[in-house]
């Protein structure tokens, strides 16, 4: 320690990427018609409220 006593970023953020998407936005018209259920069964379970270890 260097004794210096700023303030600390916070090292993981907790949002919703859906709610940074506009309701307009390109990538909300393509996901009406890709299906990318495939994705997530070959990835594993992943828990959305799961923090990093």
């Amino acid at each position: 320690m260097n004794g210096w006593m700023g303030a600390q970023e916070a090292l993981f953020y907790g949002f919703s990427l859906a709610d940074q998407v506009p309701a307009g936005h390109l990538l909300r018209l393509i996901d009406r018609f890709v299906d990318l259920s495939g994705i997530a069964s070959t990835s594993g379970k992943v828990d959305p409220e799961a923090r990093p270890a």
